[in-house]
């Protein structure tokens, strides 16, 4: 069972609180966390990556284990403990301004 925490504003278009908690089979990667994210709750789709492109959005940020996984391949497998569900994935805001 994966664990994903999502920003405030994610949680309140897709209408949950706390984290999600999904299925994903192996091998769990950025690309079949999100797609099983966007399955579940398809309000989401276009809000994590572009719906045709599907690179993550600007202003969004992907963490797994203390490491920044943003730039990673979205085919990249992501840690172990994220996999066996010891660590949640993270969909954070990043800040921009002047």
């Amino acid at each position: 069972m994966i664990r994903i925490v999502l920003p405030f504003h994610l949680r309140v278009l897709a209408r949950i609180t706390g984290e999600v908690q999904l299925d994903v089979e192996p091998p769990v990667t950025q690309r079949s966390l999100l797609s099983a994210l966007e399955a579940r709750y398809p309000m989401l789709c276009g809000t994590v990556r572009d719906q045709v492109t599907h690179k993550r959005r600007d202003f969004l940020r992907l963490y797994a284990c203390q490491q920044d996984l943003s730039h990673e391949p979205p085919d990249s497998p992501l840690p172990d403990a994220v996999a066996s569900g010891a660590e949640p994935f993270l969909i954070i805001g990043a800040i921009a301004g002047g």
